[in-house]
């Protein structure tokens, strides 16, 4: 290291004799290659850095957190190896500093870069001689703590809705019910042949329904509800969809390519709640479509573990600044939209133990893909031949 203990401890060697030396460079060697060995065992990623912060060291777990060359690393500056890293934002010779960082490269991560300054006594004297950098990886936490505040906001609304469905259902109910007298009434009545009167009453019934249809779409994303699952057919789920989506796709002018595996696994499936979740996002993907009308492209397939769906459309695209924001609960790019669509899809396909995956460019399209186990995820306790119970945590065969 530029002005660290090594280079002080070279330039007094004049003071010790030969032999001395040679018992401090066989003990340097062999700490250096002890701690060499300790810090390539750890998952945590590790740099050593000089007062300028040169690396003058790093494991393996380091390179391959941000996809560094190991070879091309030694001597470069931290700043250059890990891009968008500020080092006057890590450095402090006085304490300790600790960022968070997203990395995209060769792995979208987060990480927690936890920066210390390094002391070595030179002569009786404390002296800053460096920098270590420890790393960790934090993204599964990070998942688990967003979870947990998503759970958190889900409950809350979950009790919002309940006096939600009391306060303005019923009093729906009963409108809609009352008009149907008057109706009644008026078709008893002089007016019965009245336009005017019955155009009204039409209206009315029809706004009902609208409300209502939206007080059931908010009930719908925040009720935890238990899937009645059943051998299913993702393909014949997808069918009656679009058989129901006609209609609207062809008054958007949206032409559907159906890119099929020729076989797919059947999977224990709630048929109902798959096929709300393939409408909720075909529809999406038309609506994003230009008036001129647009390609709608559905591919699948299967692997060993798992089958994919996935509804490709070259509409307009999502913005970043509302990628980050699509789950939230009335958060919409649409001018009549509720902003629970997506919302009640990822429950449903979480609640299948799948996961709904979303790529994007403005201007250029969305692809949306639902991964679906093919199989329990869930351990399976089995049997040898003296009756041994034995836990199989292993999916891979």
């Amino acid at each position: 290291m530029k002005d660290g203990f090594l280079d002080k401890l070279i330039t007094r060697l004049d003071r010790f004799s030969p032999s001395e030396v040679q018992n401090l460079v066989s003990r340097l060697v062999r700490e250096k290659g002890f701690l060499e060995n300790v810090f390539e065992s750890l998952r945590e990623g590790i740099f050593i850095l000089s007062t300028e912060g040169v690396i003058t060291y790093a494991n393996d777990s380091a390179c391959q957190f941000f996809g560094i060359d190991h070879s091309k690393l030694q001597g470069s500056h931290i700043q250059h190896a890990i891009r968008g890293l500020k080092w006057e934002n890590i450095a402090n010779p006085e304490s300790t500093t600790v960022r968070d960082l997203q990395v995209f490269y060769p792995e979208q991560l987060t990480l927690n870069l936890y920066t210390s300054p390094i002391i070595g006594n030179i002569e009786g004297k404390d002296e800053h001689i460096g920098f270590v950098i420890l790393i960790r990886d934090i993204t599964q936490s990070t998942l688990e703590t967003e979870e947990k505040i998503e759970s958190e906001k889900l409950n809350i609304l979950t009790m919002l809705a309940a006096g939600v469905a009391h306060e303005i259902g019923n009093p729906l109910n009963s409108l809609d019910i009352h008009l149907q007298l008057l109706r009644r009434k008026l078709a008893k009545s002089a007016a019965a042949d009245d336009e005017t009167l019955q155009q009204l009453l039409d209206t009315a019934q029809q706004e009902i329904k609208r409300l209502d249809g939206i007080l059931k779409q908010f009930l719908n994303a925040v009720r935890p509800t238990t899937p009645v699952r059943e051998p299913s057919q993702l393909h014949q789920i997808l069918e009656r969809t679009l058989e129901s989506l006609a209609a609207e796709l062809s008054d958007r002018k949206a032409k559907v390519t159906l890119d099929l595996a020729d076989k797919l696994p059947l999977l224990n499936l709630d048929a109902n709640q798959i096929q709300q979740a393939f409408y909720n996002l075909i529809r999406n993907a038309a609506q994003a479509l230009p008036a001129s009308g647009g390609d709608i492209t559905i591919r699948s397939h299967a692997s060993d573990s798992e089958v994919v769906l996935s509804i490709c459309d070259n509409g307009s695209g999502i913005s970043p600044e509302h990628m980050g924001s699509m789950y939230e609960p009335y958060k919409t790019t649409k001018s009549s939209g509720t902003g629970l669509g997506l919302l009640v899809v990822r429950r449903i396909i979480r609640e299948h133990g799948g996961d709904l995956e979303i790529q994007s460019e403005l201007g250029v399209g969305t692809t949306v893909s639902i991964h679906l186990p093919s199989r329990d995820r869930t351990p399976l306790l089995l049997t040898d031949h003296d009756d041994t119970p034995i836990i199989d945590l292993d999916h891979s065969h």
